[in-house]
């Protein structure tokens, strides 16, 4: 699927709403780092399917730069989420009142609609191969339905890689 389809799937998700703090070595230098690899072992908390479509997110979005994948990076990402289920923050608000001779009653209930979702804090750790050191950071907050489809997944982790890595390299 190309990067394009992608793209528009995601704005026309959920995940739109995401929200990203970066932080950073403030006394990296950026314009060093031209080549990246994913860490032999990442224990990220999310399935193995959701693993490869974040790995092949960070790879569509740096491939639009010069940072390119390799056998011999300058730098490391691991990527680890935590997640909850809870219900979704939408509802329809019914309400019934009535009164009269100066005095009111009145009720109302609302109703979740939307389904159930998953909230989910992603972050993704940038490490310096030679120095070992944590160089930059992404926390990413984001919601996810439940019951996403492959494609809806795909263009969710899209869509929140491609929000965190505008933000590297740091200006």
């Amino acid at each position: 699927m190309n990067v394009l389809s992608i793209s528009l799937l995601a704005f026309l998700l959920i995940s739109c709403g995401a929200t990203v703090g970066v932080d950073y070595e403030k006394d990296t230098e950026w314009n060093q780092y031209e080549s990246y690899a994913f860490y032999p072992e990442i224990e990220s908390g999310l399935s193995e399917l959701d693993d490869k479509r974040v790995k092949n997110a960070v790879d569509s979005v740096f491939k639009m730069r010069v940072i390119t994948p390799s056998e011999t990076p300058q730098f490391l990402i691991n990527f680890y989420a935590q997640q909850a289920l809870s219900n979704a923050r939408n509802t329809i608000g019914i309400g019934l009142g009535g009164g009269g001779g100066n005095v009111g009653v009145g009720g109302g209930i609302g109703i979740p609609i939307g389904g159930r979702v998953i909230q989910q804090q992603l972050t993704i750790d940038f490490v310096d191969v030679a120095t070992d050191e944590l160089i930059w950071q992404a926390v990413i907050d984001a919601e996810l339905k439940e019951r996403a489809t492959p494609k809806q997944k795909e263009a969710h982790y899209f869509n929140l890689i491609q929000k965190a890595l505008k933000k590297f390299p740091p200006k």
